[in-house]
Parts: C-alpha cells; sequence; structure tokens
C-alpha cells in the first residue's frame, strides 16, 4: 500500500496557503472531514451527557465513539480510554493518583529522552511522596536510549517507569518493548508517552508493554485532545481526585468537567481519516476490513513515505556546508534538529517563515534532552518535521531556505 500524497494533501484545506508546513511536530493540521465533523456536531444539537432527550444522547454517542476510535488506532479497551484537554493534563492526572500509592523509598525511573510531560510530573509527584527519582541518561552523540542502563535501575522499590515512545526533537524511537519487560520484571509499571510517536508509524500499545499508553489527537490531524489508555481492570484500582457528584465508573472517574463534545466528534473523524490514508482516492473513507487493520495498512504507508522523504531531507542537510545535525538513532521519526553556523535558531525560523517554510526552534519541551545536549541554555536547536500530509516541494524549499543562510555564513563548519 502506498500514499497518493497528492489527494491527501487536497484533503486539508489549510495547505492551500502556499506555506510548507514542517512544523508538524508541534502539532499537525487537520482534514476537511474533521472540520466538518466539529461543524457537524454543533449544527446537529449537543447537550450534556445522561439526560432522556437526544441532543444529550447524541452526546453520549459522540464520547463512545472517540474512545473505540482512540482504542482502534493504538490497539486499545475501549473502556480503557480516558480523555483530556491534552495529554500534559492527563499526566498530572495520572500522577497524582499513581502516587498515592507511593510510599518514602519507593522508586520512579524517568529518561531525559522524554517530553518534559513525562518528565516533570512524575519527579514532582516522588518529591510529595519521598519517593527516589532515577534517570536512564541518553547518548547525546547518538540520541540513543540505551536499554542496558536499565538493569542497575529497576529493583524491588520501583514503581514506575515512564519512557516515551518517540524522541519530540530528534526522532528517536527506543526498544520500549524491551524496557518494559525489564519494568514488568521487577513488579513496576510503564507510562509511555505516545505522542511523538502515534503519527508516524502502526502502534500496538499491548506489544509495546505500556501499562499506560498516551497520545495527543493534534499530532495526528485532531483537534486538541489527550488521551491515555489503559486496561480497565488498572484503571478501577486508581482512585483520582475527583467531585462528588461525578461518576465513580471507570473511564469516566478520570475525566474532570464537561466534555468537549463538538472536538470529539473531530477526534474520531481524524481516526477514520487516517484509516483511509492507503486509499488514494476518497482518502479517509472506503476500504476493507476493520477500522484496526486499516489503521495499521495506512500508518505502515505513512511511515514507509515519511521513510523515503526523510532521507532526502537528511541527506540535503548533511551536504550543506555550517550544518550541525544531533542525534543518528537507528529507529527514528521523520524528525530532524539542527543548527546552522552562526545563526541562531530564532534567527534561522525566522528566515525560513520569510520563504513560507514553517519551522520550530529552541527546546520543545525536551528540557532535560536539550540540557544534555549542551543546547538548552543557547537557544535549543531548529526542529523540522515531516508528517503524511508533507511533499518533496516542502522538503525542497526548506533545503533552499538553510542553503542560503548556510552558505552566507562565515564561520567554519561544525560536524553533523
Amino acid at each position: 500500500m502506498t500514499l497518493d500524497v497528492a489527494a491527501v494533501r487536497a484533503a486539508y484545506p489549510a495547505l492551500r496557503d502556499g506555506y510548507a508546513y514542517l512544523d508538524g511536530a508541534a502539532g499537525t493540521q487537520v482534514p476537511a472531514a474533521v472540520i466538518d465533523a466539529i461543524a457537524s456536531a454543533y449544527v446537529t444539537g449537543i447537550g450534556n451527557t445522561g439526560g432522556p432527550f437526544p441532543a444529550s444522547h447524541r452526546s453520549d454517542a459522540i464520547i463512545e465513539d472517540a474512545r473505540r476510535a482512540v482504542a482502534d488506532l493504538v490497539g486499545g479497551d475501549p473502556a480503557g480510554v480516558v480523555l483530556g484537554p491534552n495529554t500534559t493534563t492527563l499526566v498530572y492526572r495520572f500522577a497524582q493518583a499513581l502516587a498515592a500509592t507511593w510510599r518514602p523509598e519507593d522508586e520512579v525511573v524517568v529518561s531525559r529522552l522524554d517530553h518534559d510531560a513525562n518528565v516533570r510530573p512524575w519527579v514532582q509527584a516522588a518529591a510529595r511522596a519521598g519517593a527516589v527519582v532515577r534517570w536512564a541518561e541518553v547518548d547525546p552523540a547518538t540520541g540513543e536510549l540505551p536499554v542496558g542502563q536499565y538493569d542497575a535501575l529497576l529493583g524491588e522499590r520501583t514503581r514506575l517507569v515512564a519512557v516515551t515512545a518517540a524522541s519530540n526533537i530528534l526522532g528517536t524511537r527506543p526498544d520500549v518493548a524491551a524496557i518494559a519487560a525489564k519494568a514488568h520484571a521487577v513488579g513496576a509499571l510503564t507510562f509511555v508517552d505516545g505522542v511523538h510517536a502515534t503519527p508516524h508509524a502502526p502502534v500496538d500499545a499491548g506489544a509495546l508493554g505500556a501499562d499506560f499508553y498516551a497520545t495527543s489527537a493534534y499530532k495526528w490531524s485532531g483537534p486538541h485532545i489527550g488521551a491515555v489508555v489503559a486496561d480497565p481492570a488498572l484503571l478501577d484500582t486508581l482512585r483520582p481526585d475527583k467531585l462528588l457528584p461525578s461518576p465513580d465508573s471507570v473511564p469516566e472517574r478520570f475525566e474532570t468537567g464537561t466534555a468537549p463534545f463538538a472536538d470529539l466528534a473531530g477526534l474520531t473523524a481524524a481516526v477514520d481519516h487516517l484509516a483511509g490514508l492507503g486509499g488514494g482516492v476518497g482518502v479517509g473513507v472506503g476500504g476493507t476490513g476493520s477500522r484496526r487493520e486499516r489503521l495499521l495498512a495506512s500508518m505502515a504507508a505513512v511511515e514507509s513515505y515519511e521513510r523515503e522523504l526523510f532521507g532526502v531531507l537528511l541527506r540535503g542537510l548533511e551536504e550543506l556546508p555550517q550544518i550541525t545535525l544531533y542525534g543518528k538513532p537507528a529507529r527514528r521519526t521523520a524528525t530532524a534538529y539542527f543548527r546552522v553556523a552562526g545563526r541562531t535558531p530564532g534567527e534561522v525560523a525566522e528566515h525560513l517563515a520569510g520563504r513560507g517554510v514553517n519551522v520550530w526552534h529552541g527546546h520543545s519541551y525536551a528540557w532535560e534532552l536539550t540540557g544534555a545536549l549542551g543546547l538548552r541554555d543557547s537557544g535549543g536547536a531548529v526542529r523540522a518535521g515531516l508528517v503524511h500530509y508533507n511533499d518533496r516541494s516542502d522538503v525542497d524549499r526548506l533545503l533552499a531556505g538553510v542553503a542560503e543562510l548556510a552558505g552566507s555564513s562565515g564561520s567554519t563548519g561544525l560536524g553533523s
């Protein structure tokens, strides 16, 4: 199965503005089907949940559809899908609930590869509980997270291992399954941050060994909704703080306030869109097999397409003078993090914006990782990332814009 990228791009109204959207690692554009689903929810009429009237029934159905969609996307149980405003909020929610079971001298393992959303909530929760934080270190030369180090980090007091499925700046995809197996061997739980990984490849949270798997819809062409997927039986062992009248059932007990019903309708539409990416004509619809089966096929096609296009981007950057590329992981998403000698990351991003190319610069909330790379205090670096709607013209425009700066820099070249 291959992607018809022209058909894919035609589904995204925002791409008509002529910009090269290489900022997908910070959030993607949405297809017309998602926009239509959100508008349709409002046009049709929605009400709060649990009422005896049709508008309330529609909201109930929207929520259940969204749970099923997320479960299909990552390979989980709809009854274990917790929905929320974003992943950071949900991680804090679970950190509070899990830390209630920790005791002084219990241990929590976090990694310097992770986005701070899968670091700081655990560090802060551990401090309140009197638990010990242990750190898995990154190889700064390669950007890898060596699995062997976990043998020395884990023990009988380990309660949780938090690890990312993909670095949001280097793209590194560590061996999460191996790390999870080591964690489970000592009786620890695993919390896997799948925010950056989910848009780029097929996901099977169970095969990864994730007791909790977090993802954000706005990273895969949906609205700003976060989700954490877990075994409902595991969720039932946790007692988060909640309002007394709010539901005590799973997964509802983890969801505070009124749900954003229309956005949840958009989430389901985004998953349906992804499931149809491999179909070419009529992107987002049609196809055979279950939605889970179609998602696995589509995301495999996405992974293959992005790998090929990313090879063009990396080779182009490597051939330019004055460029430093960070990280050389063996398995990675299509995400590049680089500097141009003699230019600040902000200057590079501003120059590219003037050429119609959107990229981000700075630490991108990879606080520990940019510190380990020696970049955090000097402005981080430039991040350019590909998603399934990017094409060769986007990459060529980026390389042309960077070449303008690299060619005019008077500094000596830096190795990559």
